[in-house]
């Protein structure tokens, strides 16, 4: 069993999935990968997961819907949110804890990586 952080990935677009997941690979994370938040909700995600990356617009619930849901759950996941729709980073319930970061896409890896890193040292 790995003693890494997991990272888990939701977007609803297959090549944003495998791109993101690839690179969090590379930088040696361990990675799940969901096609929406649904699935991400169904699954031993929300237990396992140390950083979670997510897309703001998909199909059913959006990345913002599902963060509010976790928080309703007394789950405290470091997200960070990417979106296809650049502009104003999304109004969230305020009694929810602020996203770790918010990117447009396309996103520099770096950028990314620095945020995931900061995000996953603040939760130690």
């Amino acid at each position: 069993m790995s003693t890494l952080p997991v990272i888990s990935v939701v977007d609803n677009d297959e090549s944003v999935r495998t791109a993101v997941s690839s690179l969090l690979r590379a930088h040696d994370y361990t990675v799940n990968v969901y096609e929406s938040a649904f699935a991400f909700l169904d699954s031993e995600g929300p237990v396992i997961t140390a950083c979670l990356v997510s897309d703001i617009q998909m199909p059913g619930m959006c990345g913002t819907q599902m963060y509010e849901e976790l928080a309703a759950r007394g789950i405290h996941i470091p997200t960070i949110f990417i979106t296809g729709n650049p502009g104003a980073p999304p109004v969230l319930n305020p009694i929810v804890r602020r996203p770790e970061g918010y990117f447009s896409k396309p996103f520099q890896a770096g950028e990314l990586i620095a945020c995931i890193e900061r995000a996953l040292h603040r939760a130690r």
